[in-house]
């Protein structure tokens, strides 16, 4: 029977470094396959796999496209491309974006929690922000094993503080422990495979660009207000365990608090924006006030002072309302 024979690892900024002693520390011989996110900039050249390969006895490489996966290597995604997970093979999808990420740590960690359920390790290690979070309650909701990198032990330990925020029996390790705890956990037997949650099915899908082939699974959740930062596209409230997160129909994806900040910062912007206006109008119509009166014309100079006050007015009220505004949201 399969062990745990599924290792899928994500990180950041900082995750290099962990990412070479991790493999410096797995043994040659380790019955598993082993699946790295780390996220870099689309436009270079990828060297992971080189550094990986000359930091353990493992070797490391790009996966291609609908690659059939072997044991005892470590498959790392390639530039703007997500890796996903099927049933003993890889495939290559230049989807959506996913926190903002391609690949995402989340669209990894999501597949194969859908396509291996019980079989999967996952491991968030050091980086920015909250990429890894949905994906390891993904494999938690299949009856996976979540491991996180200690947060003081991580050079950015956003990542990891954002992933132990959730309510879950997770492992925490910090780099110069988790070789052996993943060597352990490897040869453990998994434990029984729960239904894949409805949602989880539909995100791998959306992630894979295969939607037409599932049918009756079109939408992951219910419709919601705000629209998506990314594209402006109606967004889809996917439920989780603890929380929730949204999709537009072109596949973007962000954590609840993703659509909240960007149209706080559209508020913000437009606030300002107006709040410019009424000081540019009040300099303008005082210069014309000014001219008016020193001619003599005495109702064109009241007209102009009448609108400079208005919109004097109208600028403090904007300057009191952004005030009360990034006061609520601190």
């Amino acid at each position: 029977m399969a062990g745990h024979d599924i290792v899928v690892i994500g990180g950041s900024a900082g995750g290099v470094e962990a990412l070479r002693r991790i493999c410096a520390g797995l043994p040659a011989n380790l019955p598993a396959t082993v699946f790295v996110v780390l996220h870099i900039s689309p436009a270079s050249r990828s060297v992971m796999p080189e550094l990986l390969s000359r930091a353990g006895p493992l070797p490391a490489r790009h996966p291609r496209d609908e690659e059939a996966t072997t044991r005892g290597t470590i498959y790392v995604a390639p530039p703007d491309m997500h890796m996903l997970l099927r049933p003993g093979h890889v495939i290559l999808r230049r989807g959506p974006l996913e926190s903002s990420s391609r690949p995402a740590i989340d669209s990894l960690f999501r597949s194969a929690a859908v396509a291996y359920r019980s079989r999967v390790i996952g491991v968030v290690l050091s980086g920015l922000l909250d990429d890894g979070s949905a994906g390891l309650m993904a494999i938690k909701a299949c009856g996976g094993t979540c491991v996180v990198q200690e947060p003081d032990d991580a050079m950015w330990p956003e990542m990891p503080r954002n992933a132990l925020s959730h309510d879950g029996l997770y492992y925490r390790a910090t780099v110069a422990e988790l070789p052996a705890l993943l060597t352990r956990l490897v040869r453990e037997a998994p434990g029984e495979m729960p239904p894949i949650p409805h949602h989880l099915i539909v995100q791998a899908a959306t992630a894979a660009r295969e939607l037409a082939a599932t049918p009756g699974r079109t939408q992951a959740g219910r419709r919601t207000p705000p629209c998506c930062p990314q594209c402006g596209g109606v967004l889809v409230e996917v439920p989780g365990a603890q929380t929730s997160r949204f999709r537009c129909p072109l596949g973007h994806a962000a954590p609840v608090e993703a659509p909240v900040a960007s149209r706080e910062g559209e508020l913000d912007r437009a606030l300002q924006s107006a709040l410019r206006m009424h000081r540019d109008r009040v300099v303008m119509f005082r210069r014309m006030q000014q001219s008016s009166e020193a001619q003599g014309f005495t109702y064109s100079a009241e007209r102009w002072r009448a609108g400079a006050d208005e919109s004097a007015e109208a600028a403090q009220v904007i300057a009191d309302a952004m005030a009360t505004l990034r006061k609520a949201v601190v």
